[in-house]
């Protein structure tokens, strides 16, 4: 006959195992249900920002100044008067570029007379000619944000 102490351990040691295991089981589940609910969380974090930077670069492209393109094709552009504007605007070259979506080079080649604006830029500097310097300020503190 076997020693009933041993048989006593071994059966507390079988129940124990049984016992921690259904215990283990449900954390591991619960552990492996969050896991998957944080990469899900990762993704969709991921895409709403890609559609947040998306919407902000469509924004900044329509943001800017708007005009109405039948206005445009009666206008035309001299260099002398466009540096008349940004000057009585109180703009620096890097501002209007701003508003026009152009660089500063650009804004100093228009002024000099090296080129022209396309008819988009045109477009936002016929605009221009009908803003105040607070409506530009609010515009370009907008642009910035």
């Amino acid at each position: 006959m076997a020693n009933i102490g041993l048989v006593l351990k071994q059966e507390i040691s079988r129940l124990t195992r049984k016992e921690l295991r259904s215990e283990t089981q449900s954390l591991k589940k619960a552990s492996v249900q969050y896991r998957a609910e944080i990469a899900a969380l990762k993704r969709r974090t991921v895409a709403l920002e890609q559609q947040l930077s998306r919407l902000a670069k469509t924004i900044s492209n329509n943001a800017g100044v708007k005009a109405d393109p039948e206005v445009t094709g009666k206008v035309r552009f001299t260099a002398k008067g466009f540096k008349s504007l940004r000057l009585r605007l109180g703009l620096s070259a890097m501002e209007i570029g701003t508003l026009l979506d152009v660089s500063a080079p650009t804004i100093y080649n228009w002024e000099a007379g090296n080129s022209n604006p396309r008819a988009r830029q045109l477009e936002r500097i016929v605009a221009l000619r009908g803003m105040g310097k607070r409506e530009i300020r609010a515009i370009l503190q907008n642009l910035s944000k």
